[in-house]
């Protein structure tokens, strides 16, 4: 019998400039994540969990919070951005140019814009990415940029395991 390691993410040496990355998880948001997603944040906008009074709005129904729009599409980016992430260093230029409402199903993908050797830490290098978030029918609900730090191959927690 063989034993297959299951996908470990990438390391630093694995990330290109220019390289685009098709998250392979997409997500259907429903009107419980919504609503324990804004309860959970201690968010009081009515617009997110009160159904009468989003029906009232211009959108008619209540629209997604716009950080749970921004948490599922930063998880989505895990498994191929940050599985081997030693921390992230920032999030720049989140832009939300459509709404997100309940029912909503939501795919994302990430470009590499750049990847450089970390100047203070050997075992780990600096990358940047674009991540957009869209909605079916392929109209974008979220972009932003996320700067982090990766480790090499080799290094860290998992040096061990991925060594064999």
């Amino acid at each position: 019998m063989t034993t297959h390691l299951g996908w470990q993410g990438r390391f630093f040496e694995d990330f290109v400039v220019g390289d685009v990355y098709q998250h392979p998880l997409g997500r259907t948001i429903t009107t419980t994540d919504n609503i324990w997603f804004t309860l959970l944040t201690q968010n009081t906008a009515p617009l997110h969990f009160d159904h009468e009074y989003a029906r009232r709005t211009e959108f008619g129904k209540p629209l997604v919070n716009s950080t749970l729009t921004l948490a599922l599409v930063a998880g989505q980016s895990v498994t191929d951005v940050s599985q081997n992430v030693f921390a992230n260093l920032g999030w720049t230029d989140i832009v939300l140019p459509a709404p997100v409402f309940e029912g909503d199903t939501i795919h994302s993908s990430s470009t590499v814009l750049d990847a450089r050797e970390s100047r203070s830490r050997p075992g780990l290098g600096v990358v940047t990415v674009r991540t957009e978030g869209v909605k079916q029918g392929g109209e974008t609900v979220i972009e932003f940029s996320r700067t982090l730090l990766v480790y090499k191959r080799g290094h860290g927690p998992r040096s061990e395991e991925t060594a064999s």
